[in-house]
């Protein structure tokens, strides 16, 4: 998709006759069908009158435009590309990001910077960061630069019209000397150095066959993204799999591969409890199909793990690591193997309360998924739905996937790789907090996991740093019983956590501006060590495992002993969504703890803040077990 396609001649007079902004709203509305915000319209019609000139003084009027492209697959649009030929007759294209920034401060992260934009000030990536990836965006997934024997060779900029500076501010620090030596900033007075930047690069003109090439391409990534990804992934010794999870990697890798030449689509449908190894097997499957050359999308409905993947990986790998919500507008067939992990996350649909009424299809989410691909891996736990709007599980899955005429093929992860390999464990959570009948009524201890009951959460707290100091990845979490606080204007969290002299904050949240340093993102607290000093909740811990964990069983979910049954308290938690469940409150809260107390490799420590609630899991606990008791 792209706003505005022509000849570089027509774009000149289309902004001398101050035409372009109106061209480009016209197309947004035909194309979204709701107009674009004023504050977007008058950007173009600013910065597209400074490129213009640009064009006009540097003589570039052979040459082809694009205006507002949507990269492929994502909602980022470029805001200029313009192509041509250079001096020897290749192919060349350049992006140019502009922007009318009039200054820029330091921010906290490497490749980012802080600026007035939307009206707040804003932390951002840096020009020349944000551009450049969009380049490497296109040099792997776009066939026009990197097939045949002359792909369209491509360089890109920044063109900061309104601003102006001597060169010493925050944009040229040595931090990003080498983001703007690759890709370079152009700023106020730079106008002479964008024109010989751009004919240097374009100078021959014979622009619109360029042009052509560029919008008949095809999206898909290049051998060098997926060499990347599968190195990196491969190379890493905790991704090796293990006895079953490879008996099922091979089934699934081969039932992919008969998918490609099958006139049905296949839909492979994995389950697994936590610690199964699902993951694992994904991410194993990512790896192998890109190395094989086969377009693999990697999806899940969590911004903590998908960002943490990304992080991991890298920014070039990054890209094939998606969302649920990120297909709306797929091609059928458009991806070769879609992987779908933590599928029990699958929502009814992918627009929410933030999409134009005229972009809601309607469409289930999962429809999208099965559309946008030949092959789809669906990971799935039918136990670890946290809030009422996830609505994935097996019989969903296999219902939408029948009624596509798809070939469905089924398996079961039965091993466990987390909890010390610790089946009993698992399976004793399950019967304890009533979620399943299981031979594990009683937890007899095991020689390589810990599991203890903490009297006090300093005392928790303690353990889990302790933990921490001795080399081990360690993290504390709690049931979402407290408010979670915006941080104070100074970027420091809120202490919210609040049980006994025990105080502690949540976790940033997902849209929190500013923080100060040394607090990590919500997206990145399982990864960086910052996040020891929040407490987790179990939309940034799901997904995730660390060596140990501590669980803040809160008064949410407690178990009356005169009774004798689990009784779910909505007037306790602080999740809006949740609490709001009606009859489904209780079995949600039971999955959250669930997720919580799994999320171990070789030890649990748990504080309960309900003391009766206590006293019954003790009673679940053999008399071989050494459990202190509550202070």
């Amino acid at each position: 998709m792209r706003l505005y396609s022509g000849a570089s001649s027509q774009f000149i007079r289309d902004t001398v006759h101050n035409q372009i902004a109106e061209k480009l709203k016209s197309a947004f509305i035909d194309y979204f069908r709701y107009p674009p915000p004023r504050s977007e319209v008058e950007s173009w019609r600013n910065s597209l009158r400074a490129v213009s000139q640009v064009f006009d003084t540097a003589g570039l009027r052979d040459h082809g435009v694009l205006l507002e492209y949507q990269l492929p697959l994502t909602s980022k649009r470029l805001d200029c590309l313009v192509c041509g030929r250079d001096g020897r007759g290749s192919d060349q294209a350049v992006i140019i990001e502009l922007k009318q920034w009039e200054r820029a401060d330091v921010a906290v992260g490497e490749k980012m910077v802080s600026t007035f934009v939307g009206g707040a000030e804003r932390e951002v990536l840096h020009p020349s960061v944000q551009v450049g990836q969009y380049a490497m965006y296109l040099e792997d997934a776009h066939t026009a630069f990197y097939e045949g024997p002359q792909p369209v060779g491509l360089a890109a900029c920044a063109y900061l019209h309104n601003y102006f500076t001597d060169g010493t501010d925050v944009l040229f620090d040595a931090v990003f000397d080498e983001a703007v030596r690759t890709y370079p900033v152009f700023t106020g007075d730079d106008a002479g150095r964008l024109k010989d930047f751009l004919t240097g690069r374009l100078d021959r003109g014979e622009g619109l066959p360029v042009l052509r090439r560029i919008e008949e391409s095809r999206y898909r990534p290049s051998k060098k993204l997926m060499d990347h990804v599968a190195s990196v992934i491969q190379g890493n010794p905790a991704y090796i799999l293990l006895d079953e999870q490879l008996v099922v990697f091979e089934k699934v890798l081969a039932c992919a591969r008969a998918g490609f030449d099958d006139r049905r689509k296949a839909v492979i449908l994995i389950r697994g409890g936590p610690g199964t190894g699902k993951s694992v097997l994904a991410i194993n499957l990512m790896a192998t199909l890109l190395r094989e050359g086969r377009n693999a999308h990697y999806a899940t409905g969590s911004k903590a793990f998908t960002e943490t993947l990304r992080r991991i990986i890298g920014a070039r790998g990054g890209v094939q690591f998606r969302y649920f919500n990120s297909y709306r507008e797929a091609k059928p067939n458009e991806i070769d193997v879609l992987i779908c992990d933590e599928s029990h996350r699958l929502r009814r649909e992918s627009a929410d309360r933030f999409t134009a009424k005229a972009n809601r299809t309607g469409v289930p989410q999962v429809e999208e998924l099965l559309r946008a691909s030949k092959v789809s891996v669906f990971l799935i736990d039918d136990r670890q739905r946290v809030r009422p709007d996830e609505i994935g599980s097996s019989s969903y899955v296999r219902e939408h996937a029948s009624a596509r005429g798809c070939s469905v093929f089924e398996y079961q992860l039965e091993a466990q790789f987390r909890c010390a390999g610790s089946d009993a464990f698992l399976a004793w959570i399950d019967n304890t907090l009533e979620i399943a009948r299981t031979p594990q009524v009683i937890w007899e201890g095991d020689e390589g996991f810990e599991f203890e009951i903490i009297g006090a959460a300093e005392e928790l707290d303690a353990r889990i740093r302790a933990r921490l100091a001795e080399g081990h990845t360690a993290r504390l979490t709690a049931g979402f019983c407290w408010p979670w606080s915006q941080p104070r204007a100074d970027g420091v969290l809120v202490d919210d956590v609040q049980v006994g002299p025990f105080r502690r904050p949540w976790n940033a949240k997902p849209d929190a501006r500013r923080l100060a340093r040394g607090i990590p993102k919500a997206h990145l607290w399982a990864y960086e060590p910052g996040g020891v000093d929040q407490v987790g909740c179990v939309y940034t811990a799901q997904g995730f495992e660390f060596d140990y964990v501590g669980v803040i069983f809160g008064p949410d979910l407690r178990y009356e002993l005169d009774r004798q049954t689990w009784i779910g308290d909505p007037k306790r938690s602080c999740d809006m969504v949740v609490k709001r469940s009606k009859d489904r409150f209780a079995d949600l809260v039971k999955n959250t703890y669930r997720v919580l107390l799994s999320r171990g490799l070789k030890g649990c420590y748990v504080h309960f803040m309900d003391r009766d609630t206590e006293r019954f899991v003790r009673t679940r606990m053999g008399t071989r077990i050494i459990a202190p008791s509550a202070s």
